[in-house]
Order: C-alpha cells, then sequence, then structure tokens
C-alpha cells in the first residue's frame, strides 16, 4: 500500500496527523509506503520575511491568537509533540520544500520533513535561513544541500505537487490519499486512520 500526505512545514495540525497516521500504522501489520509531498498553506507569505508566529497570527487574523492556538498546542501534547509558540517563527516553506525534494533524491523524503516539521514547531528554528536549512539536512545525512537551497533546484517538483493537491480536491492539509482510492482530509482521530487503512487493504 502506498500513502502519500501532503503536508506544509508550517502547519501545526499537519505534524498531529502524521503522530496519528503513525499510530495508526503501528497496529496494521502490512507493507506501507508513505510518501511525503508539499503544500503551502500561505503561498503568498513573502520569501524572505521572518517574523514570530504570534505577530503574523495577529497581523492575519486578529483577535485573541493566544487563546486560538492554546487547543492546537494542548491535543500535541496528546501526541507526545511539545509545540513552542513563544519562540516559532513564521516564513515562506517554498525552499524548505524544495529541500525536502532533494532529501527525496537521496532516500530520506520522510526523515527531512519530520526534522522540519519539529525544527518549526518545536524548536523554534527560522526556515527560510540557508545556515539552518544546511544543518538540519546534515543532521539526517542529506549531502549537497547548500548548492540546492541557494538555487531555485526541484523548483518545478514542488509547484507539480501543490497542483496535484488541488487536482485531487485538496484545499487544506494534512491531506491523505491512500492507493489513490481513498482520501483522508485533515488530522482525524487514529480510528479513522485504522478504518481507512482497513479498507484501502481490502479492496486492493
Amino acid at each position: 500500500m502506498k500513502i502519500e500526505v501532503w503536508s506544509d512545514i508550517v502547519c501545526p495540525w499537519c505534524y498531529i496527523g502524521k503522530r496519528r497516521l503513525e499510530s495508526a500504522l503501528a497496529g496494521f501489520d502490512h507493507d506501507v509506503e508513505v510518501e511525503w509531498k508539499s503544500f503551502q498553506l500561505d503561498p503568498e507569505y513573502p520569501r524572505g520575511k521572518a517574523v514570530p508566529v504570534y505577530d503574523a497570527l495577529a497581523e492575519k487574523f486578529g483577535g485573541q491568537i493566544r487563546e486560538m492556538t492554546q487547543r492546537v498546542i494542548e491535543l500535541a501534547e496528546v501526541e507526545g509533540l511539545h509545540y513552542d509558540y513563544d519562540h516559532a517563527v513564521m516564513v515562506n516553506t517554498f525552499d524548505a520544500h524544495r529541500l525536502a525534494h532533494h532529501a527525496k533524491s537521496q532516500g530520506l523524503g520522510p526523515e527531512m520533513h519530520e526534522r522540519l516539521m519539529r525544527a518549526q514547531l518545536v524548536e523554534g528554528e527560522t526556515l527560510n535561513d540557508v545556515d539552518t536549512l544546511v544543518r538540519l539536512a546534515e543532521e539526517i545525512g542529506v549531502e549537497g544541500a547548500g548548492p540546492v537551497v541557494t538555487s531555485d533546484k526541484y523548483t518545478a517538483e514542488v509547484e507539480a505537487d501543490i497542483q496535484e493537491a488541488r487536482l485531487l480536491g485538496a484545499n487544506g492539509v494534512p491531506f491523505f490519499v491512500l492507493d489513490r482510492k481513498y482520501g483522508v482530509s485533515g488530522a482525524q482521530p487514529v480510528e479513522v486512520f485504522e478504518q481507512a487503512l482497513r479498507t484501502a487493504h481490502e479492496n486492493a
């Protein structure tokens, strides 16, 4: 079975959904390949701009931002994820997604996606900084990250992922597609993923 997952690195629900899928897969005794694909929740966010997440959210949504994010923080904790919004930085994720495609070319796509999400949501790293992206890539064994990050390599691949998601009807992420037959939208409960896995396997 193959599961394709469209996700954005800055998306807190995507990381929660990732953990819930992993929990469902832990009890699924069949071979599954998971492929992580690029998506941007805010593609118009200026590239090169980096501001604290709370400031960016307040500018976009107004209102009581800390109260809005507290529920997400609590749900993440249940999945063992310790979100740190106080130090999180909002950036355009396009270059990070290009790096993820580079890692995928070396067989390290899932590891790179995990490392980037943890860096963004838990560790407060700035993911449009060249040195930061190169360091994170090197941590998991990705070679040649520097020339990729400072170029436009893998631009077409990122754009193709985003277009593919739209063609499949995804307006947001996380978005999970099982064997190109069954879709799961959002960070659903583990039980929903378990049922989707069973259904996809039974109808393979």
